[in-house]
C-alpha cells in the first residue's frame, strides 16, 4: 500500500488534536503502513523539525516550500540513494540521513550549498563501505562539507578537519 506523507499528516492532526500547518516538530517516523512518498502538501509556517525516519521513502522531494523554515530533516532507516532535493532548504543544520542506500561522494557534494548544515548521520550507507576506520570516514566527508562541526554524532576535532584540508594521498 502506497501512502504519502500528506496522509500521514492527516493521520497526525487527527491523533495530536492539533493542526500541522501550526506546528514546530512534526514526527512521521515508523508510520504503519510506512510513507512512501514525501509529497508535502502544506506550507507550515512554523515547522522546524520534520521526522520522517523508519519508512519506506526513496526520494527527497517536494520539499521547497520548508526551505525558510525547516532546521531539522530525520530521514534515517529509509531507502533513499541520493540528495536531490535539498537545495532549497537553506536554514537546515541538521541532516540525519544513516542507514539509506546512500553510495556516492558527489552526493554530498550537494549538500555543500547549504550553508548552515552543521550535524549529519551518515552512518549504515554504503558510501562508508570502503573505508576501514570511522577516522578515515569523517575526513573524507569533511572534505566534501567542510561546514560540518558534528558527523554520525562525534564533534569535528581538529585534527580531521586538518587531515580534510590536506591534499589526498
Amino acid at each position: 500500500m502506497l501512502r504519502s506523507c500528506g496522509q500521514a499528516i492527516k493521520g497526525w492532526e487527527a491523533k495530536n488534536e492539533a493542526i500541522a500547518e501550526e506546528a514546530e516538530v512534526v514526527k512521521l517516523y515508523c508510520q504503519i503502513p510506512p510513507i512512501t512518498k514525501i509529497g508535502i502538501v502544506l506550507n507550515p509556517p512554523k515547522l522546524r523539525i520534520l521526522a520522517l525516519g523508519r519508512n519506506a521513502i526513496k526520494k527527497l522531494e517536494k520539499l521547497d516550500e520548508l526551505g525558510p523554515t525547516l532546521e531539522q530533516l530525520w530521514v534515517s532507516y529509509n531507502q533513499i540513494t541520493n540528495l536531490d532535493g535539498l537545495s532549497e532548504l537553506q536554514n537546515l543544520t541538521t541532516l540525519f540521513i544513516s542507514n539509506n542506500n546512500i553510495k556516492s561522494w558527489a552526493e554530498l557534494d550537494k549538500l555543500a550549498a547549504l550553508p548552515a548544515l552543521k550535524d549529519i548521520l551518515l552512518v549504515g550507507n554504503p558510501i562508508y563501505d570502503s573505508f576501514e576506520t570511522p577516522e578515515l570516514r569523517r575526513v573524507e566527508v569533511l572534505r566534501h562539507l567542510p561546514q560540518l562541526s558534528k558527523i554520525d554524532g562525534q564533534m569535528v576535532k581538529p585534527a580531521e578537519r586538518e587531515a580534510a584540508m590536506a591534499p589526498p594521498e
